[in-house]
């Protein structure tokens, strides 16, 4: 299906010419129409599939109509983090650029007293969309600075990951602010038991959309390099010691290992920044910024940056632990091999990992490759025996050798497309 073909406002439709935006994509097919027909929807889908178009599309045109309060929040859409917050807030401006009158704020933690400031009086002014982290909006509601009565649409995106981060709590408070008359739409990349919970309290008869979880792109080259903990440090500086790589995001399952990590290659001459939640938003930004501009070449990170990163020439992911979840796996590994370029992933897989590792293999339909160790970083072991004993081994001691059609005004644009703005977001 094709964008022009959905029942969207020709302002929206001029948007999503001037940022080449054609076809939809299978979540936005299905998504779209039910959110325009006002059913509450419960979304299955990974990050990638432009989720975040299915659900702000069907909303910005209903406001663009003008039947919703011009004093009042009109929709609340909760992130889990400041990263996804800001491209969702990114994507608002691109969206709406042609659309009179439909405001946006986006509020998140982590930053000064001034921006909270900035962010209390664009609420008590008055905003259509909020795009808001949990804790935030928490705090600008118990300042009696928003006043949440006549919203309309209420969004979760990713709401398995503000699950994992423990807002369960904050979004049931959020939710008991709002009318009960209120359109609910839910997106998860997961369906566990706690979304199904959450769903059920907060969504009324809600329909369902689910989108399978694509496979890794065809060009990522995947490996997996079976070894104990003790060989993980140096199989990482063989890896990066090639000279071609300078854009490499390392994945690691904690804040702890993502500081030591640092620490670790820094002395080691490599180029890198570590990104966890111990960091102030200022920090953040700044390292993200340091990364983009290729002023760092490695990134260390938790998975807060495994869904939505917005750059599309990382050559290699390494994950360092197994991710538990093998949708993580899909999640982290694709931020290479983006725009049709090639791309490498490498896991380090320890006896313990064994199980999480088969998980992903049957999760992906692959079988990853296992070579040999690189030179010099001992022998692999035979994983079959030491999984079943992995945690009694001891790390370190195995060395050894080592567009269809245009609208009906005969496709022309709207004379408001001659400014277009940038393609700067994604569906």
């Amino acid at each position: 299906m094709y964008f022009d073909e959905l029942n969207i406002s020709d302002d929206l439709l001029d948007a999503l010419d001037a940022m080449n935006f054609e076809e939809c994509t299978p979540i936005q097919e299905q998504a779209i129409p039910k959110i325009l027909e006002g059913h509450d929807l419960m979304g299955i889908a990974q990050t990638g599939t432009g989720k975040t178009a299915a659900y702000l599309l069907p909303v910005l045109d209903e406001l663009s109509h003008g039947n919703y309060p011009q004093d009042s929040v009109n929709c609340i859409i909760m992130a889990p983090t400041r990263e996804l917050a800001q491209q969702i807030d990114q994507q608002v401006e691109g969206f709406a650029y042609y659309l009179d009158g439909v405001s946006s704020v986006a509020v998140y933690g982590g930053n000064d007293g001034i921006r909270f400031e900035q962010e209390r009086k664009g609420l008590e002014l008055g905003a259509d969309i909020i795009i808001a982290t949990p804790g935030r909006l928490i705090s600008h509601l118990n300042g009696g600075h928003i006043d949440l009565k006549k919203v309309s649409f209420f969004i979760l995106d990713e709401a398995d990951r503000m699950l994992d981060m423990g807002f369960y709590d904050d979004i049931m408070k959020i939710a008991s602010y709002l009318s009960d008359e209120r359109q609910t739409i839910m997106f998860s990349a997961t369906m566990p038991d706690n979304i199904q919970k959450l769903a059920q309290n907060i969504l009324h008869n809600p329909v369902e959309v689910k989108i399978a979880v694509s496979k890794p792109a065809e060009k990522i080259q995947q490996t997996a390099y079976l070894c104990y903990d003790g060989m993980k440090d140096k199989i990482v500086e063989k890896v990066l010691s090639d000279e071609t790589l300078d854009r490499v995001i390392l994945f690691a399952s904690s804040k702890m290992k993502v500081k030591e990590l640092s620490i670790t290659l820094k002395r080691k001459g490599f180029n890198v920044g570590a990104m966890h939640s111990d960091l102030v938003q200022r920090e953040r930004e700044d390292i993200m910024l340091a990364f983009k501009n290729r002023r760092i070449s490695i990134l260390i990170a938790t998975d807060i940056v495994s869904r939505g990163i917005d750059i599309d020439d990382i050559q290699m992911v390494i994950n360092y632990d197994v991710p538990r979840d093998p949708e993580d796996y899909v999640h982290r590994i694709g931020r290479t091999a983006r725009a049709n370029r090639d791309g490498q992933a490498i896991t380090l897989v320890t006896p313990r990992d064994w199980q999480d590792m088969l998980k992903i293999e049957r999760l992906i339909e692959k079988e990853i490759p296992k070579p040999d160790l690189p030179e010099g970083c001992g022998e692999k072991p035979e994983m079959s025996k030491a999984a079943s004993k992995g945690r009694r081994h001891t790390p370190g001691r195995h060395g050894g050798k080592g567009r269809h059609s245009k609208r009906s005004n005969g496709g022309k644009r709207s004379r408001k497309a001659q400014n277009k703005p940038s393609n700067d977001t994604h569906q």
